[in-house]
């Protein structure tokens, strides 16, 4: 059954079947917790732990995580020896949000989870957070194996699972779930065709094009009462399954969902590593954190670029490239160099972090037609903000979005260095003092190729969870 491609198949004989082939396997362990707090201040609360459905589905000869991504870090630790167990990086909702307007004036509540590989003996969680470049220690819980409070129940189904590709044990492989939101049941088929259509999209990138095989990909789609999803800036409000807004950070296209414990349950009926959820819609929007989920409207005009885009974010914690765009994160009061692997603030130029990628005769930094772009930009940027405004239909939006790209690629194909790497300023959403490896890259326009620092970031995430 599980060999057979675009194939529906019921959740319960899919958990048979993986049990068989991962008997060995330990169970999956989820800490649901609270993070609480502001600018300033966090405080986090155990919510539940819980035993998913699922057997783990990751490779256990690969549960530390050497890679420094993430705002955050945990660490499953033995509480008898010490020993180190199991390690993510990641970032939140949470995270993003501390860095808004909102956030200096008024404290909130998140709800994030911890999966790992259900212990044995008891373990102790530490959760820490990157300040100034270095992971410190702001949060540790303890949990027993055998507290009789660990909730073994099933939560409730999200419906048939969707087989989209199945490349071998789940332990070997890149697992990506495909969620839906805001489809109802009699729109179940359009869910499985718009999956099945973004699943061929990015397996057209490089450097996804060449992994293919080292994939999986699953189908979820939990019917939604009432179609699409909520838009609460056209007055548009849905009680769906996953949760899903525009107007996250009260950014129109942003897409996110606070509904995390909703999101969990749902999605532990498959295995997965990364979740893509298509949200029910054809207004232009998605999103993407690292190691949580990214999201992407369905119907757009606009999909198939922000669906690779917020990806890349999601999986190998890209940063945004671009600078010109309104954004609702204040900037950084003090300049420090960037986790992310595509975005250096160049405090040291002669150990660039993709120094090894930069030919002879490139100069650090490297010279592009920055002040001719940024003029163009600003004024697309005001339309951009005229049609809104005036709600006017988003085929205008698409038309403005087209003019832009062509403008953009014919403008960046141009210079100089335009096929080379180097250090382009302009990057992390600051006009000044970040730079990006190239000139153009699908994390700086809806350019349709990730540059060669981030494909390799994308393949070094792929090479973490795949085996032969």
């Amino acid at each position: 059954m599980l060999t057979m491609r675009y194939k529906s198949v019921l959740v319960f004989p899919l958990l048979f079947c993986l049990s068989l082939a991962a008997f060995a396997a330990p169970a999956t362990m989820r800490l649901d917790y609270f993070h609480t707090g502001d600018a300033t201040h966090e405080l986090f609360s155990v919510d539940r732990i819980v035993i998913e459905p699922l057997p783990w589905a990751g490779d256990m000869a690969k549960t530390l995580d050497d890679t420094n991504l993430g705002n955050y870090f945990f660490e499953v630790r033995d509480q008898a020896s010490g020993r180190l167990l199991y390690s993510r990086g990641f970032s939140s909702v949470y995270g993003e949000w501390i860095t808004t307007e909102e956030a200096k004036n008024v404290s909130r509540t998140f709800s994030e989870s911890l999966r790992f590989p259900a212990p044995e003996a008891p373990v102790k969680i530490v959760l820490k957070r990157r300040d100034e470049g270095q992971f410190h220690e702001i949060w540790t819980t303890r949990i027993d194996p055998k507290e009789k409070f660990i909730d073994t129940s099933r939560p409730p189904s999200p419906g048939p699972l969707l087989t989209i590709q199945n490349s071998g044990e789940p332990s070997t492989k890149v697992d990506l779930l495909i969620m839906g939101d805001g489809y109802t049941a009699a729109e179940r088929a359009k869910f499985e065709t718009d999956a099945r259509h973004f699943t061929e999209i990015l397996f057209t990138r490089s450097p996804f094009r060449e992994h293919r095989s080292d994939f999986n990909v699953w189908g979820l789609c939990p019917p939604a009462e009432e179609s699409g999803i909520s838009r609460p800036s056209n007055g548009i409000h849905r009680r769906s399954p996953l949760g899903t807004t525009y107007d996250t950070f009260d950014t129109e296209r942003y897409i996110l969902t606070p509904e995390n414990r909703a999101l969990r349950d749902y999605a532990s009926y498959a295995p997965y590593e990364f979740i893509e959820i298509l949200v029910n819609g054809e207004t232009y929007g998605g999103g993407g954190i690292f190691n949580l989920y990214a999201t992407v409207a369905a119907d757009s005009e606009w999909a198939p670029y922000v669906f690779v885009h917020e990806f890349g974010h999601h999986i190998a914690g890209l940063a945004d490239e671009y600078y010109t765009s309104q954004v609702a994160y204040l900037p950084p009061s003090k300049k420090i160099e960037p986790w992310e692997p595509n975005a250096t603030a160049l405090l040291d130029p002669a150990n660039l972090k993709w120094k090894d990628l930069v030919v002879a005769a490139t100069p650090v930094p490297t010279s592009w037609r920055k002040a001719e772009f940024e003029a163009m930009e600003h004024e697309i940027q005001a339309q951009r903000r005229e049609i809104r405004a005036q709600k006017r239909p988003e085929s205008e939006m698409d038309k403005l979005f087209k003019e832009e790209r062509q403008k953009e690629d014919t403008m960046l194909a141009g210079d100089k260095y335009s096929d080379k790497v180097g250090a382009f300023e302009g990057a992390d959403y600051e006009a000044h003092g970040y730079y990006r490896p190239q000139e153009n890259c699908i994390m700086f326009t809806r350019h349709d190729s990730f540059c060669a620092v981030c494909r390799r970031a994308i393949e070094r995430i792929i090479e973490m969870y795949s085996s032969q």
